[in-house]
């Protein structure tokens, strides 16, 4: 992977979004991954990432966000402008990312960071994510790929509710199927006392009809 695939964007020499890229992955990263982050943060802007508003980031201030319109005014089939057609780009760029990380993209929370990242969850944009990403992920959440936290995130989140129904069905099944292969199991028949203390009694028979013969023998011999 390149260094614009592990942060999840396109590439661009805007450093602004490219410290936010970092950043938003930052939270969840640890380790190994973190290390490769900060690389590619170093190979994208040629310097090492800061946690503090330093003075030397002065010229490299984030792009001020587009005005907020009332949430009334906001509808699912706006127009996107340029930034949000740009974040759809970006965000789906980090959730193809994170298909190719089996472990992270089991885990819910990445995905609520990723896809709840104003303004990718305004419904407008929101809606275009969801039409990127459906032949992809959808696909992967029926089969099985993810476990059931992300799939009803998922389901919830782009208003998949067929993929929620479906997932319910299948647990609903599930459960139903563990009911009939525990009803299937017969207990086992436990051997009444007398049989487990069988063995023991024949091998004191076997003893003492040995003794007795060896008696017996030292007698004859003596007489």
């Amino acid at each position: 992977m390149n260094c614009w695939e592990v942060l999840g964007i396109e590439p661009t020499g805007d450093h602004a979004r490219i410290r936010a890229a970092y950043e938003r992955q930052e939270k969840f990263a640890s380790g190994e991954e973190l290390e490769r982050l900060r690389r590619a943060f170093k190979e994208a802007t040629g310097g090492e990432p800061q946690t503090d508003n330093s003075p030397s980031d002065a010229g490299n201030e984030r792009q001020p966000q587009v005005a907020e319109t009332p949430a009334a005014v906001r509808r699912e089939d706006q127009e996107l402008d340029a930034s949000e057609r740009q974040v759809v780009r970006e965000v789906v760029i980090q959730v193809r990312a994170l298909l190719n990380d089996s472990s992270r993209s089991k885990d819910a929370q990445i995905w609520k960071a990723i896809l709840g990242e104003p303004p990718a969850d305004q419904p407008h944009v929101r809606k275009e994510i969801a039409d990127a990403l459906e032949p992809q992920v959808r696909p992967m959440a029926e089969n099985g790929s993810f476990p059931a936290p992300v799939v009803q995130f998922l389901a919830g989140w782009f208003d998949w509710y067929s993929l929620r129904d479906a997932h319910a069905h299948d647990a609903d099944e599930d459960d139903m199927e563990a009911e009939k292969s525990a009803g299937d199991q017969e207990p086992q028949e436990e051997l009444p006392p007398q049989m487990v203390n069988f063995w023991p009694a024949v091998i004191g028979w076997i003893v003492g009809l040995a003794v007795l013969a060896t008696l017996f023998s030292g007698m004859g011999g003596g007489g």
